[in-house]
C-alpha cells in the first residue's frame, strides 16, 4: 500500500499516521519512500522530529517527521514544524499526527469519518490514516482524504 501511495504523491501531500505503538507506522513510510523513488535507508525520526530525504534523481522531497515525543500542537508549533504539516515542500508523512490534531476518531467503513475533526484539524490538507495492529502478520489501514 505505502509504495502505491508513493508512486502516486505529488508535491504538497501531507500524510498524517494516527496508530499504537507497534502498527507499522515507519514501515508504511518506507514503501512511501520507496514508491517516490527514494533509495535512501528511511529510519523513524522519533529522537530528531525530522528526516528529510531527496531523490538524487530531483524527484519529491520526502519529509517524515514523528510527533510521538511532543505533547501536543503547542509543541509542534513551538518546534517549528508546522510548515511541514501545512504546506510542504516534497511531501510530508507524519507518524503520531494526533499530536497536532489531537484525538481523531477512526472511520467506520474507511471512508466516511466518524466525526468531524477538530478545529485545528480543519487546517489539515491530506490524507489521514489509521493503522490498527491486528496481531503480529496483519495490519488494518482505514484512511480519509481532506481538503481536495
Amino acid at each position: 500500500m505505502g509504495a502505491g501511495w508513493g508512486r502516486a504523491a505529488r508535491a504538497g501531500w501531507v500524510l498524517g499516521l494516527a496508530g499504537d505503538l507497534g502498527a507499522g507506522k515507519t514501515h508504511l513510510v518506507k514503501g512511501i519512500a520507496h514508491g517516490c523513488g527514494l533509495a535512501a535507508r528511511v529510519h523513524s525520526p522519533t529522537f530528531t522530529l525530522l528526516n528529510e530525504y531527496d531523490d538524487p534523481r530531483g524527484g519529491l522531497r520526502v519529509s517524515h517527521l514523528d510527533l510521538y515525543r511532543l505533547n501536543g500542537p503547542d509543541d509542534v508549533f513551538g518546534a517549528g514544524l508546522d510548515p511541514w504539516l501545512i504546506e510542504p515542500t516534497g511531501i510530508a508523512v507524519i507518524e503520531w499526527i494526533e499530536r497536532w490534531l489531537g484525538p481523531q476518531p477512526v472511520p467506520a467503513d474507511g471512508t466516511t469519518p466518524a466525526a468531524p475533526l477538530t478545529p485545528l484539524g480543519r487546517l489539515f490538507r491530506g490524507r489521514l490514516a489509521w493503522l490498527e495492529l491486528i496481531d503480529e502478520q496483519t495490519r488494518r489501514i482505514r484512511y480519509e482524504d481532506f481538503g481536495g
